[in-house]
């Protein structure tokens, strides 16, 4: 929003208050906001033919009218106006305002000295930067750990030392838990229509299912065929099964359904965890450290494949894009009666993603012609001199200019284009046409017959401080946003800040030469309104369109005033200062930031990963098919002992189970299900009578024991030399679905872990996504905080009256709290999509109140009630312009099926909304009671 704040009340100058000069206005605030007299204009003489000289910098004195809106509002006569003189702001200072509006003096004067030039260099300039969309990415992958992670997360160090010290090679044992990294894997959860699927009948189509996919092959380009495999995971040399109990029921059908066990069963003398392979369970009477399993509701499916660097790799991915193509079928091919398929792909959320930016395209259009048509409404006026639709239309084209030429350029010096940076054109479509607006507001209080350089010099002295500062708080905003941990913030802050950046330069550049060239166009229709047509001059055709719609003229000496600005005036200022409005409004506030707190409370933080997908993806399903049916067991964590240690001390080993303790005696283990090579090899030690205690033979049976137990020969590190460095136990999680749970239980292990007399570590590859919901408060805390700061410190050089400053942060941090507060009920998570829009706001909330704050301190008025009328005379019609023309740049973002862009547009129409309400409601209100 761009408001002239230092122009309200000029430092040694008077100024009428019925047609005051509204400098302080918004950054949307149409063509007629309010006039102002143009005495900078009047008080030169005509520029001759030959002489075209600067006008003067400071500007004459003029009659003062004063209105009194408790009456007719209608200004009094001269004579007595001379004798209201408006107290002098005690605070103002035009320290850098006056230089400013002096260089934009002369830059307005270039303008309409060479008009053609200054609108064509701009448009070379973006069809040379343009030129850099060719490096948009097509085929490239957008890795989603890289941006949508946070930066030197724990987790990420956690992983690298996993890797350098445990290998796993799937080529003979396969084991997903002892996995630092995700692999390439095909998941199917299989939901009974009956209440358990532990029937023959329905085990019977689950195999049908878990054989067709088994079957699955790939034809290549060469002819040559991928088979399932030759591509799967393998564990002595056969394919991992999908499930290990269907498995079993598949090699022997006679298997007894009643006396299975859960979590744990005891297949055929080798133990198996059923914890997430079976879902929806209902349990009964204890055996040992497991129950009887009497229900389940569901059953995964899962396929992994062959992962890491080269052929292998490619040709897994080929055979999952093939599972992609031909599973959605498989429900209905195999003609399947008493169960449900969902399905899932280690490649599904990337694939998902990515399309997700195909679905915006079309919004794009239609928000680009809502935004001209809004512009074309604002400015269009039945007078043909004064009518500015043609005008307007170029705003918008100039802010398209302005996003082709940041995209080019950021591209060219490579600044990585992510999906969410697809929200920015429509951001800047609606923020970026506010400056247009100011100008040709500026331009419409100008004198019509002055000449074309003077107007445009008048028009630049009067929206320089205006819109430098409009440019400078939301600048401020987005570059903030760069100190976020988060890559896909930093690059979308980048693209808007820098598209912002261009708006302002092509604003003062192209758009204002255009106006210029638009002033020349008024000239021609003001000479054909006061000429009539006679047989001997005619004026050509082609100059008669451009003078259409043709109307009367009206007095060009002097400007109307909006009639919304009257309405904000003579309606709404007298309603909203009444004693029962005023008691309204306070109750109404009371109740908004009571919600907002409690609101605040119930956010959920990070960023789930279905929302990456389209509402109608087949991920969507899969998520909630897990949710509901297998979200009891979370992942296994490895609880890693990452300096060497003399396991065969029985010390070491009681203060290393003290700790592993810990971790089962948390509400988020099961202590049932923990894994740990050396509990089984101390009792492999005591089953064979050997002395656990003594060193030599602690590690010569070592070998042995990993011939009966291949799988601990993963967990254990030893070294040529027979040292132990490093080695790991699992422990089961539960109960972790929610974000809160999972930063919970993470935050609670690595405080177990430091606090342990040995050195550990704990580490599941799910801790990279994980390690969000705890670095997204920080971050979203951090930025609001810095950028807040920077809001306080620009409004104490730019608006500098201590009380502005004092409720410029009082209305930010009301709004951040509501819009806060109420994302939890629109069901808006607190990530990196929000964060971005969190700091956003911290722009306008800026621009809503500081500008209506310092009109009524500026105001002369003796009344407060008066004064907050004024104030919203002035800047009610031009906040209300912003807001609207702000949503609509992004309402379009609402019929998205993609809730990245949803939750762009929810949160900025909240930002909008509740930024507006404090500028024309709250704000004002409580300025009479301080």
């Amino acid at each position: 929003m761009s408001l002239n704040p230092s122009t309200v009340a000029p430092e040694a100058e008077p100024w009428p208050e019925a047609e005051q000069e509204p400098g302080s206005r918004s950054r949307s605030e149409g063509p007629e906001a309010g006039p102002w007299p143009d005495a900078e204009s009047r008080s030169q003489p005509p520029a001759g033919p030959g002489s075209e000289p600067l006008p003067a910098a400071k500007p004459e004195p003029e009659p003062l009218s004063v209105w009194d809106p408790g009456l007719e509002a209608q200004p009094l006569p001269a004579s007595e106006s001379e004798n209201q003189v408006p107290q002098r702001p005690r605070c103002h200072t035009d320290c850098l305002e006056a230089p400013l509006s002096r260089a934009f003096r002369r830059l307005g004067w270039e303008v309409g000295s060479h008009p053609w030039i200054f609108l064509l260099l701009p448009m070379v300039l973006t069809a040379a930067l343009g030129t850099g969309l060719i490096y948009l990415p097509k085929d490239e992958e957008e890795d989603l750990e890289e941006q949508y992670t946070p930066i030197g997360s724990p987790a990420k160090a956690e992983r690298r030392f996993v890797q350098g010290y445990f290998t796993a090679n799937d080529s003979n044992v396969f084991s997903i838990s002892r996995k630092s990294t995700e692999v390439n894997y095909a998941s199917i959860l299989v939901v009974s229509n009956t209440n358990s699927l532990l029937e023959r009948e329905i085990l019977s189509e689950i195999s049908k299912v878990d054989d067709a996919v088994q079957a699955l092959s790939v034809t290549q380009e060469n002819g040559t065929q991928i088979l399932y495999n030759e591509v799967c995971s393998k564990n002595q040399g056969y394919c991992v099964p999908s499930n290990p109990l269907l498995f079993a029921w598949k090699t022997n059908s006679d298997l007894n359904l009643k006396n299975i066990t859960f979590p744990i069963y005891s297949l055929a003398g080798q133990v198996v965890y059923l914890a997430n392979i079976l879902g929806g369970t209902v349990v009964g009477e204890s055996m040992g450290l497991s129950q009887l399993l009497l229900k389940a509701k569901a059953m995964r499916l899962q396929y992994y494949l062959k992962t890491g660097e080269g052929e292998d790799n490619k040709r897994s991915k080929t055979w999952l894009n093939h599972f992609l193509s031909q599973v959605g079928n498989l429900e209905k091919s195999l003609a399947l009666k008493k169960i449900q398929v969902v399905y899932f792909t280690s490649l599904s959320r990337q694939l998902e993603f990515e399309a997700t930016s195909m679905t915006v395209i079309p919004l794009f259009h239609l928000a680009y012609l809502l935004i001209i048509l809004f512009a074309i409404t604002s400015c269009y006026r039945c007078d043909c001199v004064r009518n500015k639709m043609w005008v307007a239309a170029f705003g918008v084209i100039s802010a398209a200019l302005a996003v082709v030429s940041s995209f080019g350029l950021m591209l060219y010096i490579g600044v990585p284009f992510v999906i969410i940076v697809a929200n920015s054109p429509f951001l800047i479509l609606g923020v970026g046409v506010d400056d247009m607006f100011i100008m040709i507001s500026a331009w419409q209080k100008t004198n019509l017959m002055d000449g074309i350089k003077e107007r445009m010099s008048n028009v630049y002295s009067k929206v320089a401080v205006s819109i430098t500062i409009t440019t400078i708080t939301n600048v401020l905003a987005f570059y903030t946003g760069i100190m976020t941990s988060f890559r896909s913030v930093q690059y979308f802050c980048i693209y808007t800040g820098t598209t912002l950046l261009f708006c302002y330069f092509y604003n003062i550049t192209c758009f204002g030469a255009f106006m210029a060239l638009d002033g020349k166009r008024e000239v021609v229709c003001l000479r054909w309104l006061k000429k009539p047509e006679t047989p001997e001059q005619k004026c050509p055709s082609l100059k008669k369109s451009c003078c259409l719609p043709c109307d009367s003229l009206r007095d060009e000496h002097k400007a109307d005033i909006h009639p919304m600005n009257l309405f904000f005036r003579d309606y709404f200022g007298p309603f909203l200062t009444s004693t029962e409005s005023k008691f309204f409004v306070v109750l109404l506030y009371i109740l908004y930031i009571i919600s907002s707190i409690y609101g605040c409370f119930q956010v959920q933080e990070g960023l789930d990963l279905r929302n990456l997908a389209s509402d109608d993806s087949y991920i969507t399903p899969y998520f909630n098919v897990e949710e509901e049916h297998f979200s009891s067991y979370g992942p296994r964590v490895m609880v890693i002992v990452t300096e060497a240690l003399d396991y065969w001390d029985k010390d070491a080993r009681q203060k290393l189970e003290k700790c592993l303790a810990d971790f089962e005696n948390s509400d988020y283990v099961d202590k049932n299900l923990t894994e740990f090579w050396l509990r089984e090899y101390v009792k492999y030690m005591q089953n064979h009578h050997q002395d656990v205690n003594d060193k030599i033979t602690f590690l010569k049976n070592i070998p042995n024991f990993l011939v009966d137990f291949p799988l601990f020969m993963y967990d254990i590190n030893i070294t040529s030399s027979q040292d132990i460095i490093c080695s790991r136990a699992f422990v089961q999680t539960m109960d972790v679905s929610s974000s809160t749970s999972k930063k919970l239980m993470l935050l609670q292990f690595r405080n177990m872990a430091e606090k342990c007399e040995i050195p550990l570590m704990v580490y599941n590859q799910a801790f990279i996504y994980f390690d969000q919901y705890s670095a997204i408060l920080e971050n979203t805390v951090r930025n609001v905080i810095v950028a807040s700061t920077a809001m306080f410190i620009v409004s104490l050089l730019l608006i500098p009256h201590p009380l502005c400053s004092l409720w410029v942060t009082f209305a930010i941090a009301s709004v951040i709290v509501g819009v806060t507060g109420f994302m939890a009920f629109w069901n808006v998570n607190l990530d990196s999509i929000s964060m971005i829009n969190l700091v956003i706001c911290i722009g306008f909330s800026f621009d809503f109140s500081a500008h209506i704050s310092y009109a009524f301190v500026s105001s002369s008025k003796p009344s407060v009630n008066q004064k907050t009328i004024e104030a919203l005379y002035l800047l009610g019609y031009p906040v209300l312009q912003s807001t609207i023309s702000t949503i609509i740049g992004v309402c379009v973002l609402s019929a998205a099926k993609a809730y990245i862009f949803r939750t762009f547009f929810k949160i900025m129409f909240l930002v909008m909304v509740f930024g507006a309400a404090h500028g024309l409601i709250f704000i004002p209100v409580f300025l009479t009671f301080f």
